[in-house]
């Protein structure tokens, strides 16, 4: 999964430097629509794969405010009184 997303990521880079590049010297629309068109990829297709990537095997309350964590950051948080 890492090399795929490092292959997209690059064809991401490649397609908006080309929309730059035909925005810049042929066509001005044609270049716009290919840099949506890799927004519209980096968006819809990178991103969602990258954060599965990114957040698979994790656990979710780590990240929550729970009464647990709570109480947990109020114990160290009175530690260092």
């Amino acid at each position: 999964m890492k090399y795929v997303l490092k292959i997209l990521f690059l064809t991401f880079l490649i397609v908006l430097c080309r929309g730059y590049y035909v925005k810049e010297t042929l066509d001005y629309n044609q270049g716009e629509k290919i840099i949506g068109t890799g927004v519209l990829f980096g968006a819809f297709i990178y991103l969602p794969l990258f954060l599965y990537h990114r957040w698979k095997d994790k656990k979710i309350s780590n990240y929550t405010l729970t009464r647990e964590n709570l109480s947990k950051m109020n114990v160290k948080k009175d530690k260092k009184n």
